[in-house]
């Protein structure tokens, strides 16, 4: 029998890493690589690359039917769930913010596959599968997808020294990478033991769960739903995992907050202002407020310096706590907010806790612009606009015109 898919119509088009979010780049751009050139406008920005995919058929829904004489033509069949899939991206398996779906989009794009770029689950599809049944016989009635698996990294804008000594800026493997889930649009259809299909396709995955041969096949059999064999109850349990929410390096795990660190800072202080501009990240006096854009006047009161703390580098990226002079608190990204796309950068008492500590992105030597990123959600540095009072805020991706690099100015 023939089974036709219904396949998406929507495809995937990539973004040119250096473009502005309303400048796409034409569908055959090639996506940069570690040691491409980027620019001083990159330091604030990130992006996925794919490192691995594995495509498998998967049955998510089915039903073993006997069709006999008098029954064939169109039925409604309601199926059993038989697999659950769920798109996830990372630790926490949120489809949340232009990282996760760049990531999928990438997915996509790579294998010439129109996957799913948002959450969604096969558990939520309807069950139902109506078939027009022309022959008697025993059929599995089932919809199935291709299941995406795979996983990605993560790619910076960083200064890194030539072999002549010189420095130049080139993307980098940045400290992020997991592993995603996807799958492709469902197909629908039913198929018999005797049917010839494609070998590594959805029907032969769903002929595979007929248990061909078995006494269910020969038997006199009522019209109507065929009771699982042995067999197919095994698949089924072995073919249903928990929801999958993906695994990922890309958050360390938070340690807690129940003690005040005790930091090794560098003797100067810094603004993090924009370049050649007067305003810089300024920490609130209220707990409850976030690190602005504010002036740097004499009545700043420290607010607008910053101190780097318990300083590591690892090939060319620095890692710091950053403490302010003014408050004495350290900069953070809430608990709570942690996942959540333009969350605010607050300032908290400083502790051990991978939620204070930041990546700092360098531009070449003799320029002072930077790119920063909060190490446990992965997401870097930015702003909306430029404006006194404006927030500072996480963005998965970065801001994509350029409003991520920040210059890093001694006082």
């Amino acid at each position: 029998m023939a089974v036709t898919a219904t396949a998406a119509a929507c495809a995937v088009t990539a973004m040119s890493l250096a473009a502005s979010p309303a400048a796409a780049a034409p569908t055959n751009t090639t996506a940069s690589q570690p040691g491409d050139t980027c620019t001083a406008a990159d330091l604030g920005t990130r992006h996925p690359y794919i490192k691995t995919t594995e495509v498998s058929p998967t049955i998510t829904h089915f039903k073993g039917w006997y069709v006999t004489e008098g029954t064939t033509g169109n039925q409604t069949i309601s199926t059993s769930t038989q697999t659950t899939i769920s798109v996830s991206v990372g630790l926490n398996g949120n489809v949340e913010g232009s990282f996760a779906v760049e990531t999928l989009g990438k997915v996509g794009a790579s294998l010439g596959l129109n996957v799913k770029v948002d959450y969604s689950s096969t558990s939520s599809e309807s069950n139902s599968v109506t078939w027009n049944f022309n022959q008697p016989g025993y059929y599995g009635v089932y919809k199935g997808t291709k299941k995406v698996t795979g996983t990605y990294g993560s790619l910076n804008c960083n200064r890194v020294q030539q072999g002549d000594g010189s420095w130049a800026l080139k993307w980098i493997e940045g400290p992020g990478s997991g592993s995603f889930t996807t799958y492709t649009t469902l197909e629908e259809g039913a198929v018999r033991c005797e049917d010839k299909v494609p070998a590594g396709s959805i029907m032969a995955k769903a002929q595979g769960l007929l248990d061909c041969g078995s006494a269910a096949v020969k038997a006199e059999h009522p019209a109507g739903a065929v009771a699982p064999t042995a067999k197919q109850e095994r698949d089924r349990l072995v073919q249903r995992p928990a929801l999958t929410s993906g695994t990922s390096a890309e958050q360390p795990k938070a340690t807690g907050r129940s003690a005040r660190a005790a930091l090794d800072c560098q003797a100067g202080a810094y603004k993090i202002a924009v370049p050649g501009k007067p305003l810089s990240w300024g920490a609130p006096v209220l707990a409850d407020d976030g690190v602005r854009l504010r002036p740097s006047t004499i009545f700043s009161a420290h607010l607008d310096n910053w101190r780097l703390c318990n300083v590591t580098e690892r090939n060319g990226v620095l890692e710091a706590s950053l403490w302010n002079w003014g408050n004495g608190g350290c900069a953070t990204i809430a608990e709570q907010n942690a996942a959540t796309e333009r969350a605010v950068l607050m300032t908290v008492p400083c502790a051990e806790d991978d939620l204070q500590r930041f990546y700092i992105y360098r531009d070449v030597p003799g320029s002072s612009k930077i790119g920063v990123q909060n190490k446990y959600t992965g997401s870097m540095m930015g702003h909306d606009r430029y404006a006194d009072g404006e927030f500072i805020r996480q963005y998965s991706s970065g801001r994509q015109d350029g409003t991520g690099t920040y210059s890093l100015i001694g006082v």
